[in-house]
């Protein structure tokens, strides 16, 4: 592969379940003994976190040495400073590029899945072994990539927030969530468990639950189709709040507006990360669509 000294990769992880152990109860033994009393074994962690440490060196070893390269863990994501030429390497479990992926603009993503029999390789789909050749491949600019649909809501006020998943609009507690919901010719007000907007991707996992426990007939986007769905959650029938609205296919340059009733705790959030959100005030408006951005998954 020709040197390229300004190339960087960026490898993505997270702390395995033996980590957060050995964090919380300091040694080993303390770990293994906390499980055990709760008919739990420390083999099961100890061979996970084995898996990851190994896909990880396999990623490491691929790089080029006279390449950049930076490591960043989840819960860092948000504080990390991507560059435009990056190459992401995601070692982990598939949530863990829906993750990275709202802070990306563009830059090439490689899923690589430690754990193949236990993950299910959606968006990680590499053998880690595959690392080197599909750097090459990337460098090269002969990667076949798969273009991923987004979803972005934005604020009245300006302030933006996407997912490659889903975005969660309600109350950030067990609370109802209050709002009118604007869709198409429809206008409700509901009270609900808040609802959520998913792509194509997200069709493969909070969305398919849904749309599987309601028996539902209306068909789920693709992962580069543009187009999204939105499912609200265990709406609430009363003199005020109806149950129309509660599910629908929003299709390219169409919106669906929230507008917050909820005094305090509204909020939105995407792929799980409640950390990263944007508050929703009574009254303020939320309008998602279609996003613009996609993401580049390294197939």
């Amino acid at each position: 592969m020709p040197a390229v000294a300004t190339r960087r990769v960026v490898l993505v992880t997270r702390r395995s379940e033996y980590a957060r152990l050995l964090e919380r109860h300091a040694t080993r033994e303390q770990a293994r003994f906390f499980l055990e009393m709760r008919g739990q074994s420390i083999g099961d962690v100890e061979a996970r976190d084995r898996a990851l440490e190994a896909g990880l060196a396999l990623a490491s070893a691929a790089v080029p040495l006279d390449w950049r390269r930076a490591q960043v863990e989840r819960g860092d994501l948000d504080r990390f400073l991507f560059e435009d030429d990056d190459i992401l390497i995601v070692v982990g479990q598939d949530g863990l590029v829906a993750n990275a992926s709202k802070y990306l603009c563009g830059q090439p993503v490689i899923g690589l899945n430690p754990e193949p029999g236990r993950n299910p390789g959606v968006l990680v789909p590499h053998e880690p072994a595959a690392a080197s050749d599909l750097l090459r491949d990337v460098h090269a600019g002969r990667e076949r990539v798969e273009e991923r649909t987004m979803v972005r809501g934005e604020l009245d006020d300006g302030q933006t927030l996407v997912a490659l998943n889903e975005l969660f609009v309600g109350h950030r507690s067990h609370q109802s969530a209050r709002y009118d919901i604007r869709w198409r010719d429809q206008r409700e007000f509901q009270s609900s468990s808040g609802l959520i907007v998913a792509t194509g991707t997200g069709g493969t996992g909070w969305a398919r639950s849904i749309h599987r426990e309601r028996a539902s007939s209306m068909c789920l986007p693709e992962p580069t189709e543009d187009a999204l769905a939105f499912f609200v959650r265990e709406a609430w029938p009363s003199l005020a709040t109806g149950t129309e609205c509660t599910q629908g296919r929003i299709d390219e340059e169409e919106i669906l507006a929230i507008v917050s009733r909820m005094e305090t705790g509204g909020v939105v959030f995407g792929d799980g990360i409640e950390s990263d959100a944007l508050e929703l005030p009574w009254g303020a408006q939320l309008r998602v669509r279609v996003g613009e951005r996609r993401l580049r998954l390294v197939a």
